[in-house]
């Protein structure tokens, strides 16, 4: 089958692999129905990323169920199914504290870009959906299995909740997807930081209620005006620069908390800031797998369309 193959910086190839199959009892393999490029994949495509050897590309995905191992007990072939990028047993302590992506187990899906796919622990990273979803739904089931459950992560970790006031710094498909997760969780002020027109008016359509397009002390300034001097209940960082990380701790009020799913690029932190500045800190790789039933609900409900932030352009 064709697959594409991160060789190194502005080099992804489309080359023949061999098809996948199970080579663990706890394996399942799955026909793909619609996959797509993540953020985090223009890190190393950009060369911001070193790279050891070339990459098997695609860890967002859904698709139906062609064949399991003779320990998968929760999913069999035919049905529909949305997976994590995190791959997990889903029993393990921390799965069962609801972190899922540091699971004992866990591994990085990769090879999603492809025809078929190969998803290690079967059963404890695959959601079915009780019958086969309509096509216009595949597109929003895809969000759910990474971006949309990072952004979903970013407000959670956040403590976003009913009335609250929300700064998003990032602008792209895990920002809005935080903006749309804020939200829904109910708070009453969303203030997204966007120099893009475009999306902007998707951050708006999302729910946002102010957009700042300054970045930096004056970016920083503007939420404190916006918010009378006092900065946000609730601060969701979705870029990971440190020119962002550093807008978020003066975004937050004291005691105000930090929801962090950027992957950390040439980041730092000044513990006097830290310290004295009195923020909340929970954040990392999304534990995708905790949320999963309830976005895809949301979605198969029509109650949202976050499959919209897909069609931005990723410069």
């Amino acid at each position: 089958m064709l697959a594409t193959v991160l060789y190194g910086p502005r080099d992804v190839r489309c080359e023949d692999i061999a098809d996948p199959k199970i080579l663990q009892p706890t394996d399942a393999i799955i026909e793909l129905a619609a996959t797509c490029i993540c953020g985090s994949d223009l890190w190393p495509y950009r060369g911001l990323q070193p790279m050891d050897e070339p990459m098997h590309m695609g860890h967002e995905y859904c698709g139906t169920v062609v064949e399991v191992g003779s320990d998968v007990r929760t999913v069999r072939p035919g049905q529909f199914v949305v997976g994590s990028f995190c791959i997990s047993d889903n029993t393990c302590p921390h799965c069962r504290f609801g972190f899922q992506s540091s699971c004992v187990q866990r591994e990085f899906m990769s090879g999603a870009q492809a025809p078929y796919a190969r998803v290690p622990l079967a059963d404890g990273t695959l959601v079915a959906t009780a019958e086969a979803p309509s096509a216009d739904s595949v597109p929003d089931l895809l969000a759910a299995s990474d971006v949309f459950g990072t952004g979903w992560y970013a407000a959670d970790a956040a403590g976003v909740r009913e009335g609250s006031t929300v700064v998003v710094i990032g602008d792209g498909a895990v920002g809005l997807m935080g903006v749309l997760s804020a939200k829904e969780m109910g708070a009453e002020r969303i203030i997204a930081m966007s120099r893009h027109e475009s999306r902007q008016k998707l951050a708006r359509e999302f729910g946002a209620t102010d957009i700042v397009c300054e970045r930096g002390e004056e970016g920083i300034a503007r939420v404190k005006d916006l918010t009378e001097g006092i900065g946000a209940d609730a601060v969701l960082e979705c870029v990971g620069t440190m020119e962002s990380f550093a807008q978020t701790l003066d975004c937050a009020r004291p005691g105000g908390t930090i929801g962090y799913v950027g992957v950390p690029h040439g980041v730092t932190f000044d513990g006097q800031q830290l310290f004295f500045g009195q923020k909340r800190m929970l954040g990392g790789p999304a534990p995708v797998r905790r949320f999963l039933p309830d976005l895809m609900d949301r979605v198969l409900q029509g109650r949202i369309k976050p499959s919209k932030s897909s069609t931005l352009s990723c410069r």
